[in-house]
């Protein structure tokens, strides 16, 4: 089936968009330092120097004073953050930190989820541990699972408190001229802290409980923050030429 091949990898952005906060020579486009890159309002995300588990709370994050760190409010949990401009297939390195029991993830287009959570400590981790691609799920009528997600190749995840590294490399799903799906979205690489726990995945759906939602050639990137306190730093993105 022939597919269709999309003409570039960014979406042009509409007049009330604004692209990133810098770019550099190496084209990658640095997302945290400050709140410019995301839609607006911003719920209770707050820039810091530095982010560090509260002493006085060990499911709570603190943020020293300064630029370069996201956290997503004082009581960890608001609004989800979102890219005003819109990505198709596109590199994402980045690093984050969550305390004791807490719950976040990174979200391509919106809608297909890397699970960020505590679960460091898990011998055999399904795909809703940290580092899995998120299961299908319903809402009702109690919140649960309908699949397994896609569980990571390893445990990778470090211990609550610390710095976590976590790099993407995605690939759009891919539509005909009809606008009917032709390719499935496909997590190329995933690596977590320095080692591969995803390795040329497709993904058949969206995840979590929107697996019914139309899929679509692009969308914001999303930093999951209404799940438990969370802090990002080092957020960066650079489009990828279109595969072949």
């Amino acid at each position: 089936m022939k597919l269709f091949t999309l003409a570039a990898a960014v979406v042009v952005l509409g007049p009330s968009m604004i692209a990133t906060s810098a770019m550099a020579d190496d084209k990658w486009i640095v997302l945290s330092d400050d709140l410019k890159a995301w839609q607006q309002p911003a719920g209770d995300w707050y820039l810091a120097g530095n982010a560090h588990v509260d002493p006085q709370n060990d499911r709570r994050l603190s943020g020293e004073p300064g630029h370069g760190v996201l956290i997503n409010g004082k009581e960890g949990r608001t609004k989800d953050l979102l890219t005003r401009q819109r990505w198709s297939d596109v590199e994402i390195r980045l690093e984050f930190m969550i305390p004791r029991r807490s719950n976040s993830g990174v979200k391509l287009e919106g809608v297909y989820e890397v699970q960020i959570v505590d679960t460091w400590k898990v011998a055999k981790p399904k795909g809703y541990d940290c580092g899995g691609i998120y299961p299908r799920a319903e809402l009702k009528p109690k919140y649960h699972h309908i699949d397994d997600g896609i569980a990571p190749l390893t445990n990778a995840a470090k211990q609550p408190g610390q710095w976590q590294t976590l790099e993407i490399v995605f690939r759009a799903p891919r539509f005909d001229a009809q606008s009917e799906k032709v390719r499935n979205a496909q997590f190329e690489k995933v690596v977590l802290n320095g080692k591969l726990i995803h390795d040329h995945v497709e993904v058949e759906h969206p995840t979590g409980h929107i697996w019914r939602e139309k899929e679509h050639p692009a969308g914001p990137l999303l930093l999951q923050a209404d799940h438990g306190p969370v802090a990002f730093r080092n957020v960066r993105l650079r489009p990828l030429p279109a595969a072949q």
